[in-house]
């Protein structure tokens, strides 16, 4: 059956699994290790494609999973459906008016789009005629006094970049080999490009320091991004370009081993009688997706889910990278199917298995709401979606349980976040886990983290998160149902349950604590901790937890770290970041890549929308932790 947003006169397949039959508790009372993998074959089965975001397979996927809540006994919480609607911009698609050309002195040249150039499929819109800069590699990297961009003026340009890096395969390169650093990322070159005043991007393959390599042109979608850089991004093949070298009086390949070899820049601009007119129209795609949820009442709960009075929140993100694209750490495979058996069929398959459980057992003073959420792996964007539209009051939350990659437990041993989170919490998981000789690793005891929970931590919902590890296949095809460890993760899922079940009867709910956070894990995109408080990530601390449902400009926060540099500038959660130390954010790259151009110790006057009115404040940035 098809399925359709909900709207007048018309029901999704949510709302037909809820009136095609009532309710009726299958559960045997048993945590089956066989039942568990059977979802977690049939989610990360290569008919499911990886369940990308906005993909048919995802929406398959989340019918399946309501099915089984109605199967269990669970309650649509508005008693209709369970399923939760939102959108999202998944990718993009070429419209009609892309094009290039250029002119030298009065020879006109057109170019093809496909053969000669090709937008980004992140590209702005845009239709630009100018003057050309030639900006090396498009690096500023001041922690390497290196900067391509400082002896030319690109304001109101056309600037032209290279590929990678310099000196990438020279071992003692500063810029890190061939691992590359940060600043080969396309979008450290766009936000570069536009901080320096640029009006458009053309990328160009550095083809002479890759032996044997085609200049290819990178296949339109292969780069996605949720966000766009705010100005047009094209690649030009090196053919095209080495003519406007060679109007210059310059040799391409000859420019770039002189950048290599000293690593002093060679940017310049090219004669006024060469210009370049472009047009980028690229589309973007916008698809709605559910979030999925059954609730469990308890015996507080009222006559309906509609009244539930304090409930337990248990969670898991069913999406995973459908065929890879740029997120694949395969990238030689992208365009296969990447199943995430363990990305995140594991804790979705988690979640069934407790609501079948929970079914069959006796009701306790809470109730238990069950989610599955969409989008986690373009940056929360489910779980982000809910807790700004929950469909039960927040505050009757009394704890979120997620569960993100647990179905390959080593040695018996578990990660555990969030514990400093909730009083009471890190005591509870010290009696449980011991029972099912489950070694536990609590030591980062903050909210804040690259999944699920990191949404309800930032509405102060105290927050566990259950992860067994990273390993060679995350991110990859190779990441199979065969590999999940049925019967490890089913002690696991004892355990969760054990721990839920106090939290649904003990008579004290637990308190929420602000705590600092340290390491974050988890699946969702690099720039998300690269501008965030603590962890992993470039540049020094801000102290702020990024919403990732962005606002059309700018960088909403989800909230500010008590004790942080933005805490102590007077900054707070719902604050929208629109300028930073005199620079336009449009999006959480932006964000990310001035952010890392600073040092700690440097003062930075940022401006944000609060309550729709612009506020100063000035930041005195403090070194990672």
């Amino acid at each position: 059956m098809k399925i359709f947003t909900r709207s007048a006169g018309a029901f999704s397949v949510f709302s037909a699994i809820l009136l095609a039959a009532p309710p009726s508790r299958l559960g045997t009372g048993e945590i089956s290790a066989q039942r568990y993998i059977d979802d977690v074959r049939f989610l990360a089965s290569d008919s499911m494609k990886g369940r990308g975001t906005g993909t048919p397979e995802l929406e398959k996927a989340a019918k399946y999973i309501a099915q089984q809540f109605h199967k269990a006994g669970l309650q649509p919480i508005d008693g209709k459906s369970y399923a939760q609607a939102f959108t999202v911009s998944t990718n993009s698609h070429l419209g009609s008016l892309n094009r290039l050309e250029y002119s030298i002195g009065s020879e006109k040249q057109s170019l093809r789009m496909g053969q000669d150039f090709t937008p980004f499929n992140f590209s702005g819109n845009g239709k630009v005629s100018g003057e050309i800069v030639f900006a090396g590699y498009g690096i500023t990297a001041r922690e390497y006094n290196y900067d391509d961009y400082a002896n030319v003026n690109v304001r109101d340009k056309i600037v032209l970049v290279l590929r990678h890096e310099p000196q990438e395969f020279d071992a003692h390169s500063v810029f890190e080999g061939k691992a590359y650093s940060e600043h080969s990322q396309l979008f450290s070159k766009a936000a570069n490009a536009k901080f320096h005043g640029a009006r458009a991007i053309l990328f160009v393959n550095d083809a002479s320091t890759h032996s044997g390599s085609d200049d290819h042109l990178e296949k339109f979608g292969a780069e996605v991004s949720p966000a766009s850089p705010g100005l047009p991004f094209l690649q030009v093949r090196v053919q095209v370009v080495e003519k406007w070298f060679a109007a210059a009086g310059k040799s391409m390949p000859g420019i770039i081993e002189q950048i290599d070899k000293d690593l002093h820049t060679q940017s310049f601009a090219f004669p006024s009688n060469l210009t370049v007119a472009l047009q980028t129209d690229v589309r973007r795609d916008r698809k709605t997706v559910h979030n999925v949820m059954g609730y469990l009442p308890g015996t507080n709960a009222g006559t309906n889910a509609g009244t539930a009075a304090e409930y337990v929140v248990i969670g898991a993100h069913y999406d995973h990278l459908g065929l890879g694209q740029q997120f694949s750490l395969a990238p030689g495979m992208a365009g296969t199917v990447h199943p995430g058996a363990d990305d995140n069929a594991s804790g979705t398959a988690g979640v069934l298995t407790l609501a079948r459980w929970f079914s069959t057992q006796p009701k306790q003073k809470r109730g238990i709401l069950f989610m599955a959420y969409a989008g986690e792996e373009l940056g929360l964007l489910g779980s982000s979606y809910y807790v700004n539209h929950p469909l039960l009051p927040l505050d009757r939350a009394v704890a979120m349980i997620n569960m993100d990659m647990i179905g390959r437990i080593r040695n018996g041993k578990v990660f555990v976040g969030g514990a400093g989170t909730g009083s009471r919490l890190k005591e509870l998981l010290e009696t449980v886990m011991p029972k099912y000789q489950i070694q536990m690793d609590a030591t980062e005891l903050g909210g804040y983290g690259s999944s699920d929970h990191t949404s309800f931590t930032t509405k102060q919902v105290p927050v566990l998160f259950f992860f067994s590890g990273l390993h060679g296949d995350y991110h990859r095809p190779s990441d199979t149902w065969d590999k999940i460890d049925g019967e490890s993760a089913v002690k696991l899922l004892h355990a969760v349950a054990d721990v839920t079940s106090e939290l649904q009867s003990n008579e004290e709910r637990p308190k929420y604590v602000r705590v600092e956070p340290k390491n974050p894990h988890g699946s969702a995109t690099s720039a998300a901790s690269g501008s965030g408080g603590g962890g992993s990530g470039y540049g020094p601390d801000f102290g702020s937890i990024p919403d990732f449902a962005e606002p059309p400009t700018g960088v909403r926060f989800a909230d500010v770290r008590a004790g942080s540099p933005a805490a102590k500038a007077g900054l707070k959660g719902g604050d929208i970041l629109i300028e930073f130390d005199g620079k336009k954010i449009e999006n959480l790259y932006d964000f990310t890549y001035a952010l890392r151009a600073k040092h700690p110790g440097d003062e930075v006057e940022v401006v944000v929308l609060r309550d729709s009115k612009p506020t100063s404040a000035k930041v005195l940035l403090q070194v990672r932790k």
